[in-house]
């Protein structure tokens, strides 16, 4: 066998395989290339299976400042709805602040149990409420002081005190009244609250509700012409149907104002009774007049350089003839 012709058969058998290998993995490589190139958008470079992505993504763009718009068109007209019923709500407030009792809070404020306010201007008008507690074997209907507050015409607090009952108490009425046993550590005697409250109402017009009642409570007096009691007052009556209307009532409906949620506070009832009074100041005097008329100014004497009034001159008897 020739050895030689073999492997130079054998070496054309190799560059043939070789070369049908390079042709066909060129083809290969062309053939792919192509279909790679089929993927892309000839004029952008893009991948066209992108291309409906891409088309989605502006779609959701155009379409987000539309949503956003109507979510922001939704939450000014939820603003505004809440700055108009906060408008109103400040109207009313701003409304009732001139006439009507407002919260134990800032500079109106005084301390609890304080007596005596050191700043408070009294003015010619005071406002009185009092808390009672029950005494006795019946203590639903026999009660006795525990707190006194009073307010001026501007319902600054002017005096505020706990006063010690004197009797044995059975029901300290606690939700109603807000009195306890501990505020009775520092209360006052009932001699030094009559004493201190004598003097502030002294020369004053007194406002109050059913104030008779506050007054027997204090064992204390005042003239009848110095009481304005919005309990008689006809307007106010008439909501309870010509009878005696409750002060929560009254506060509720002509001043907008709720009173007596829990416990009561005689600062916040006295604040409210003035408030009402001032409702209706002009009506209140006139009413009083009917009964109180002013009395009249004696005539002034008469001095030295006023003129004197001519003696009649007295006729003469004739004589006889």
């Amino acid at each position: 066998m020739d050895t030689n012709g073999l492997s130079s058969n054998w070496k054309k058998l190799q560059a043939t395989l070789k070369k049908g290998s390079s042709s066909t993995s060129t083809s290969t490589l062309s053939q792919a290339r192509k279909r790679k190139a089929s993927d892309h958008d000839p004029g952008h470079g893009k991948v066209k299976k992108q291309k409906p992505e891409k088309e989605h993504t502006k779609t959701r763009d155009t379409e987000t400042p539309y949503r956003r718009k109507r979510m922001s068109d939704g939450a000014q007209i939820v603003a505004k709805t809440a700055n108009t019923d906060l408008t109103k709500s400040a109207l009313r407030r701003k409304s009732s602040a001139g006439v009507s009792a407002q919260t134990e809070t800032g500079s109106r404020n005084g301390k609890v149990n304080e007596g005596r306010s050191p700043t408070a201007e009294i003015g010619k008008y005071v406002a009185m409420d009092c808390e009672m507690v029950g005494v006795g074997p019946n203590p639903d209907n026999d009660s006795v002081l525990a707190r006194v507050s009073i307010v001026n015409f501007n319902g600054d607090q002017v005096y505020d005190s706990y006063v010690r009952p004197k009797e044995m108490v059975t029901d300290w009425r606690t939700h109603v009244s807000g009195i306890a046993p501990k505020h009775m550590v520092e209360a006052r005697t009932l001699e030094q609250a009559q004493k201190e409250v004598a003097e502030i109402m002294d020369g004053r017009i007194l406002v109050g509700h059913a104030v008779s009642n506050d007054l027997d409570a204090l064992l204390l007096g005042h003239p009848k012409r110095d009481i304005r009691d919005t309990s008689k007052h006809p307007e106010y009556r008439k909501i309870a149907g010509g009878g005696s209307p409750r002060l929560k009532v009254l506060a509720e409906h002509f001043l907008g104002l709720k009173i007596q949620e829990g416990a009561h506070s005689s600062v916040e009832d006295a604040r409210a009774t003035m408030a009402l009074y001032r409702r209706e100041k002009d009506s209140f005097e006139r009413e009083h007049l009917k009964k109180w008329p002013i009395r009249n100014a004696p005539e002034p004497k008469e001095t030295g350089d006023a003129p004197k009034k001519k003696n009649k001159k007295k006729k003469k008897k004739s004589g006889k003839k």
